[in-house]
């Protein structure tokens, strides 16, 4: 396999990069993506690999676009609205880069058709914006031996990881089960920015990825901070839960309105260090 005369030239600021060159960019072009979720964080990562090169892409959403979509969506415009967005993101990436193929899937990832499709790609994005599709990603990804990235946005705050791929590392090991009560995007709002920041470094780790450059972030979940830029890395503690089989039902009871929070108190966390339960703390507390 070779590159055209176009494509040599679309992709020359990657080709003449050190450790990068022609090896890296054929692996680019034979690489198979599917990106679920075509959203805020689905369309920086969609227009990144697809720039990039990633010669297969499959997008995976069932969802229109609506107005309150595009301050973030940057994929869409006003003229889109009431489109489905694996359809519209096609046609606007394949403009772009005529150099790829792009398969659209307009329908929502489902227990009766994640294994399907997750195990005819190489690399999956998982770009949802609700528990019940992540913990379904993961659990497919796994049973199909697939690594996947995924990445998560509210308000000013981001967060990402790769999960699955050299190690069993996997998205449960960070949340065993799913939270009772939270916010989605909706409700709590998200600043459009974000979208950027997040979807970016989530298309960067597949390109490291799949050219075999750099670090990667398996075992790390970082969470990003853009009123402050911070960012932080914390490990994440393999798990002995096993994933033998797609559950029945991923809707849980997680999407929620409610803002309630279980809280423990400092004395039953003293317990549980003494006791040396398995837990992970992650202070979230403001400096002073």
């Amino acid at each position: 396999m070779q590159l055209s005369n176009q494509e040599n030239e679309y992709y020359n600021r990657q080709l003449i990069l050190d450790n990068f060159g022609l090896d890296a960019q054929l692996k680019l072009k034979q690489a198979r993506i599917l990106v679920v979720g075509a959203g805020g964080l689905g369309c920086p990562v969609l227009q990144y690999l697809s720039a990039a090169g990633i010669g297969n892409i499959g997008i995976l959403d069932g969802d229109v676009v609506s107005i309150s979509n595009l301050h973030r969506q940057i994929l869409f415009s006003i003229n889109d609205i009431g489109k489905k967005k694996a359809i519209v993101a096609k046609e606007k990436l394949i403009a772009q880069n005529p150099n790829i193929s792009i398969e659209s899937f307009a329908e929502n990832i489902t227990v009766n058709n994640a294994i399907e499709l997750i195990q005819q790609y190489d690399i999956i994005a998982d770009c949802t914006d609700n528990f019940a599709a992540r913990y379904l990603i993961n659990d497919a990804c796994v049973l199909t031996k697939k690594p996947f990235v995924s990445a998560a946005i509210l308000k000013f705050e981001g967060q990402l990881s790769v999960f699955n791929y050299q190690t069993k590392i996997n998205y449960r090991d960070v949340f065993p089960e799913p939270p009772t009560t939270i916010q989605n995007c909706a409700e709590a709002g998200v600043i459009g920015v974000l979208c950027g920041i997040i979807g970016s470094m989530q298309a960067n780790e597949i390109i490291k990825m799949i050219t075999n450059i750099g670090d990667n972030m398996e075992g790390k979940l970082v969470c990003y901070d853009a009123l402050s830029n911070k960012i932080q890395s914390y490990k994440i503690k393999p798990s002995t839960i096993e994933i033998k089989k797609l559950q029945d039902n991923y809707e849980f009871a997680c999407e929620t309105k409610s803002t309630q929070i279980k809280e423990i108190s400092v004395q039953e966390l003293k317990n549980k260090i003494e006791k040396k339960d398995d837990f992970q703390l992650i202070d979230v507390r403001e400096i002073q």
